[in-house]
């Protein structure tokens, strides 16, 4: 699964901040009083974008490479790196039971020294998956 998405954005400066989007996700558009603030804004956008497609089981498309992108007087090409995992770190606090079996020695044993079987179950996969 890749995770790491780089988009070339389309930055436009307006009187006050900017506007900024990514043509090859229709609707993909956000501004910002800063060009911090605006780049912030369309990363929470493509993060929108993401769960939609993944939600109806659709391939994310591929970024456009930076060449494709048409710019109009007033544009600036921005690359913008989409991290899809750190994205739902940030935004999917929604948790999932799961049922194991672990041996009733181990039950036994974890028990008696008070251990969070949902934590060390977290911290194991993360490990298991090389994931900070």
């Amino acid at each position: 699964m890749n995770n790491i998405y780089y988009f070339t954005a389309v930055l436009h400066k307006e009187d006050v901040g900017y506007s900024i989007w990514i043509d090859e996700l229709s609707g993909c558009n956000s501004q910002g009083d800063s060009l911090s603030e605006a780049i912030t804004n369309i990363k929470d956008a493509i993060g929108l974008f993401y769960e939609d497609y993944k939600s109806r089981g659709e391939a994310f498309p591929d970024p456009n490479a930076p060449e494709n992108i048409k710019l109009e007087e007033n544009e600036t090409a921005v690359l913008i790196e989409f991290d899809a995992l750190e994205y739902a770190k940030k935004h999917d606090k929604k948790a999932v039971k799961k049922t194991l079996t672990i041996p009733s020695w181990l039950n036994t044993v974890a028990e008696e020294n008070n251990i969070n079987f949902s934590s060390v179950l977290q911290s194991a996969l993360k490990q298991k998956l090389n994931i900070q």
